[in-house]
């Protein structure tokens, strides 16, 4: 068995008519890895080839064709049966994207309201005293990604203004010493959450010496 086969046997995204944007990204980023976006997102015409074509020539139609058929199978086979039915009659992959998305992503003013709704979330989130920074920023991202897939303007530095002035105050100190050794609007999202994860640990380790000083004591 070859590699290829291999991923596309292990991988391939299944839409049954739910999360539609999410699959959508699957998708496009299963057929980035097989080299077959290029049959959808330009939807190329594949010409006759000429009297007594070239080897090069023979060669790159055979490969544009198969490029295509293999696209168009990849859908087929990453579509529950019920949708099948619906596209079984398209003539090429790119007709077959285009209904897809057509059909499950709604108008335009539904996706903002969406939009919206998430945005709304998103900003009454705040840390609570019981929360670890992953569990935080865990849900922070989870809602971004949501935004992201319906509108790919939401920057991770939107994620990161957002736990430096919602964390409790706790993280203070270190918010105020960040300040002063680094350019905020420059700081990475990774970086805040490593930091801040390394403060906890050594909060936690703190704790524990205390915790273990004082049974000492009381022994």
């Amino acid at each position: 068995m070859d590699s290829e086969t291999s991923f596309s046997q292990a991988t391939l995204p299944i839409f049954n008519r739910e999360n539609y944007d999410l699959w959508a990204v699957k998708m496009e980023a299963y057929l980035e890895a097989l080299d077959l976006w290029e049959a959808i997102e330009e939807d190329y015409e594949i010409l006759p080839l000429p009297d007594n074509p070239t080897v090069a020539q023979i060669k790159n139609h055979k490969e544009k064709k198969t490029q295509k058929a293999k696209a168009k199978s990849c859908l087929y086979a990453g579509i529950s049966a019920t949708i099948f039915s619906r596209i079984m009659s398209l003539k090429s992959a790119k007709a077959i994207w285009d209904y897809l998305k057509r059909e499950y992503t709604g108008d335009e003013k539904i996706r903002s309201m969406q939009v919206l709704n998430l945005m709304r979330e998103f900003e009454l989130q705040r840390m609570k005293e019981s929360d670890t920074i992953k569990e935080y920023s865990d849900k922070l991202l989870g809602i971004a990604k949501k935004i992201k897939l319906l509108e790919s303007n939401f920057t991770d530095s939107r994620i990161v203004e957002k736990i430096l002035v919602t964390v409790p105050e706790r993280y203070e100190a270190y918010i105020a010493s960040l300040e002063n050794t680094k350019d905020i609007s420059k700081i990475t999202l990774v970086e805040v959450i490593h930091a801040f994860q390394a403060q906890e640990q050594r909060r936690l380790m703190r704790e524990d010496y205390a915790t273990e000083g004082a049974l000492l004591a009381k022994s």
